[in-house]
């Protein structure tokens, strides 16, 4: 029986569990506990009741957590940190050899350890070093230093993550909303088009960058990126690593552990989408899991139910990318951007040729 350990909480679990009962954090396989050890899991017929114990002591986060000030790996001056995930911790850095600016992310020694963890790593940084789209954040170098810190260096972008934007301003009028959705499609649009598939698109993994009076939507973090062209070998990796999509935004296929294209990506869109123009997630449910499970046997709300002041078209146009078949939602980005810009009122509707002109 495999064993556990949530990256947010750090409660371990037995069993076959995906995601942490407290919270719906992804949970990683650690080590087999020993065969005499104290089972914390008790079972019936039907179900397994999971129960969290102490984790076992790790290592160290050693000097990953604390680089600022440093010059890691004789390039990149740290400045500060920026933040950190359940894998990595995020910082602001000076390219020595350039003066540019750029962002770090650091692997945490907990998982630098971990084949399939530094694999999964390694095999983002060779996706996103392919992206070149201005509302695609790509990986400029894939490094290890000599003391064992395996760390991305990306272009640093100055700005709000979508999710900070909406609790600033809350729900966006049809209009803004739409041009940054079709910025989302054109990034996306790109990706897809070098065989990406996002598979983790959320408010927290798209950067609003400042210019002039609007902004620059950047979709950001292709850290569960999948090439569509891969092998069986690397989808394995991808079913059974780290990380495998965050529960409010997954679609019902990728619920289910099936083959990803385009069309999950699209459903993710949707799901962003309601949440910008409304503040709320557009199925029920206590927790993540509640939600996933919504998601596979119910209907999302409708989006006029909270926004009467948005068209009807809009409305279907977000009914339609979240339908639980992906053979009803829209084929790929191209189509979702212009059904997003033609959703919005006649006398804003001069906007859809310049909005369909940033997906080519």
């Amino acid at each position: 029986m495999s064993t556990r350990r949530c990256l947010r909480c750090q409660a371990v679990y037995e069993g076959d569990a995906r995601f942490c009962p407290r919270d719906g954090s992804p949970l990683v396989e650690v080590a087999a506990r020993p065969k005499n050890s104290n089972k914390s899991v008790s079972s019936t017929a039907e179900t397994q009741v999971r129960k969290a114990v102490k984790p076992a002591p790790g290592p160290s986060l050693g000097s990953a957590a604390t680089l600022s000030d440093q010059t890691l790996d004789r390039r990149y001056q740290v400045l500060k940190r920026l933040g950190e995930g359940g894998m990595s911790f995020v910082y602001e850095a000076r390219d020595i050899t350039t003066q540019d600016i750029v962002a770090v992310k650091v692997l945490s020694p907990k998982l630098a350890k971990d084949k399939n963890a530094v694999e999964r790593l390694r095999r983002e940084a060779g996706l996103a070093m392919r992206l070149d789209h201005p509302n695609a954040c790509p990986i400029l170098r894939f490094g290890e230093t000599e003391d064992g810190l395996i760390y991305l260096v990306m272009p640093y972008l100055k700005g709000d993550l979508l999710s900070d934007l909406e609790a600033r301003v809350g729900p966006m009028e049809a209009k803004t909303g739409v041009d940054y959705l079709v910025q989302i499609c054109a990034g996306l649009h790109h990706a897809h088009g070098l065989n990406i598939i996002h598979r983790d698109l959320k408010p927290e993994n798209i950067m609003m960058v400042p210019e002039g009076n609007t902004h620059r939507a950047v979709v950001m973090d292709f850290g569960l990126a999948k090439d569509n062209t891969v092998g069986a070998g690397s989808q394995k990796l991808t079913a059974t690593g780290i990380v495998l999509g965050t529960p409010e935004f997954m679609s019902p296929e990728q619920v289910r552990g099936k083959q990803l294209d385009p069309r999950s990506d699209v459903y993710a869109v949707a799901i962003v989408a309601f949440e910008m123009f409304t503040g709320q997630l557009p199925f029920n449910g206590r927790t993540p899991q509640e939600m996933m499970i919504a998601r596979l046997r119910g209907k999302p709300v409708p989006l006029r139910r909270y926004r009467p002041d948005l068209s009807v078209r809009l409305e279907k146009v977000l009914a339609k990318s979240m339908d639980t078949d992906p053979a009803s939602r829209y084929p790929d980005m191209i189509e979702l951007g212009g059904a997003f810009a033609q959703s919005l009122e006649p006398e804003e509707g001069g906007l859809f040729a310049k909005l369909r002109g940033t997906l080519r």
